[in-house]
């Protein structure tokens, strides 16, 4: 998830393994992204593992994109606006990797507009 401004992201996660199952396998992955200080992430995974042999495993990170990063993309020549992009554009690259092309290029543009509307 990204977060905004006074944005809040709030992830919800329920995995449920029944005790008749066996050898399940679940990965759950919730980054989160806040672009400044006022924004905020939640997570609340909940899961219930009943069987045996199974693997539950849940990991959370958020990351924000500092002043810093900002500062030293300027200093190579971008604009606040593209630095911001290409930070968020690098955190979601490899989920936007996985859809088809069309759908990639279309979300690279939407995060292009939503950054120049959201810095300065």
């Amino acid at each position: 998830s990204i977060s905004i401004g006074t944005g809040r992201a709030t992830y919800r996660g329920l995995v449920h393994v029944p005790k008749h199952l066996k050898n399940c396998k679940n990965n759950t992955e919730c980054d989160a992204l806040l672009i400044n200080a006022t924004s905020r992430t939640d997570t609340y995974p909940a899961i219930t593992v009943r069987g045996t042999g199974n693997s539950v495993q849940h990991e959370a990170s958020v990351s924000q994109v500092s002043a810093e990063q900002i500062f030293y993309m300027q200093q190579r020549g971008l604009s606040e606006a593209q630095a911001m992009s290409l930070s968020v554009n690098g955190f979601v690259n490899d989920l936007v990797r996985q859809f088809p092309m069309e759908y990639s290029v279309e979300l690279k543009r939407l995060i292009e507009l939503e950054m120049e509307g959201s810095v300065g």
